[in-house]
């Protein structure tokens, strides 16, 4: 597999509306979900009639560094920019004015692309993915690949079940702040409750963690395991990481599916990142 996610960049400039100020790592991460789209999209465009890319927390389409010297696409606008055959994009953000920016600059750029945006409360979406995303019939095959990266643990499993039960296959940027202000003591007291919903099981096995990169191991381990109990095969790919926000040595990035294999996009995963790391 060789990566095209970058054939047609687009340059991005200040526009006068939201943009998400961030760490250098963040472009790193972007292209990784990337080339896990690319692989979900070759492995699936052979077996299926339609294909759909969901992003649930899409921001604003647009990252920073420093002082806004270099401006890059966050992963919905860089998923635009590639030549795959997708049929329909959803990109998800609850957040007014970042769904407000994320519009203009999805209708000043990508005017040509079927893309839905849904400006709704995580709670309410169900409903609206069911009315937009056709379901998947004998008549009409649909994959769809959904990509769930808020940075934070701001996501109840209950919902990840539903879209599973639906026939959706994950990208999971195991990604949040994670440090001396907000280090593993913070998640299991003062946010037990929701690093609980996260996980979609009892949390309990991560009270014996000692340090930030103990509790993260268990963390995705767990969040791994929910998945399996939902009847999805996962992968796991890792990659060095310098940070503020996660002070940690490297981040996961997991893959789930009952539909596409996950042996065959990690496979994909790690040939394009054998091929970068052998171009730098």
């Amino acid at each position: 597999m060789t990566s095209n996610t970058s054939s047609s960049a687009t340059n991005f400039f200040d526009d006068g509306f939201s943009i998400t100020a961030t760490e250098p790592w963040f472009k790193v991460k972007v292209q990784l979900i990337q080339n896990y789209l690319f692989s979900f999209v070759t492995n699936a465009a052979s077996r299926v009639d339609e294909i759909v890319f969901v992003d649930l927390f899409a921001g604003s389409g647009l990252y920073s560094l420093g002082h806004q010297k270099e401006i890059f696409a966050g992963t919905s606008l860089a998923s635009l920019q590639s030549p795959l055959p997708i049929s329909k994009w959803v990109f998800c953000e609850s957040d007014a004015g970042q769904a407000k920016a994320l519009k203009i600059r999805v209708n000043k750029y990508f005017r040509d692309k079927n893309v839905l945006i849904l400006d709704t409360e995580k709670e309410e979406l169900i409903d609206k993915l069911r009315l937009y995303i056709p379901a998947n019939k004998s008549s009409h095959k649909v994959a769809v690949c959904c990509l769930i990266d808020p940075f934070s643990l701001d996501i109840s499993f209950s919902l990840i079940s539903k879209l599973a039960a639906m026939g959706y296959s994950f990208i999971v940027p195991f990604t949040f702040g994670l440090n001396e202000r907000h280090d593993y003591q913070y998640y299991l007291k003062e946010n037990a409750d929701q690093l609980r919903k996260y996980m979609g099981s009892d949390a309990s096995r991560l009270q014996s963690s000692q340090s930030n990169f103990h509790f993260y191991k268990s963390l995705v381990k767990g969040f791994q395991h929910s998945m399996l109990m939902q009847g999805m095969s996962g992968s796991l790919s890792v990659h060095k990481l310098s940070s503020k926000l996660m002070d940690l040595p490297m981040f996961y990035v997991g893959y789930f599916s009952s539909q596409i294999s996950p042996k065959l996009i990690q496979h994909d995963v790690n040939a394009v990142e054998q091929v970068q790391f052998q171009l730098f």
